[in-house]
């Protein structure tokens, strides 16, 4: 009799564990909305980049004018397109800084004219006047 119970136990067990088991519940996929919105865009589209082969597009009235402040202390020279080239003074080269050149027209002020060669027009950020690149 003692063993018995346990077996009886062990048995119910046993066919507890053969029985099937419940399929998994199946779940509903929702497709997103497909509706085209009513309302007015917030912002324009972005601006796509300028295909010159392009077709022409009429322009658009051109912004009002702002009045820009002046330009940074440490801005960058502006290359210059001009055809000709006027007598304008080199820069200065600065020892041991082979991309640096002090301008003609603002002494002790450095401009960094990497990236330009030789005899570029190039605009002083703190005078804006034109010098070459030595």
């Amino acid at each position: 009799m003692k063993f018995s119970i346990p077996l009886a136990l062990l048995a119910v067990f046993f066919f507890a564990s053969c029985a099937q088991e419940p399929p998994p519940p199946t779940t509903q996929r929702h497709a997103a909305p497909t509706y085209v919105s009513t309302q007015p865009q917030e912002y324009p589209p972005p601006q796509q980049p300028f295909n010159p082969n392009g077709p022409v597009q009429p322009m658009a009235t051109p912004p009002p004018v702002v009045a820009s402040s002046p330009p940074p202390a440490a801005a960058p020279p502006t290359k210059v397109t001009k055809v000709a080239k006027g007598d304008y003074p080199y820069g200065i080269p600065v020892p041991g800084k082979p991309h640096l050149v002090e301008s003609p027209y603002s002494p002790g002020k450095y401009i960094d004219v990497e990236g330009f060669p030789p005899g570029t027009e190039v605009k002083d950020p703190y005078t804006d006047k034109i010098f070459l690149v030595p």
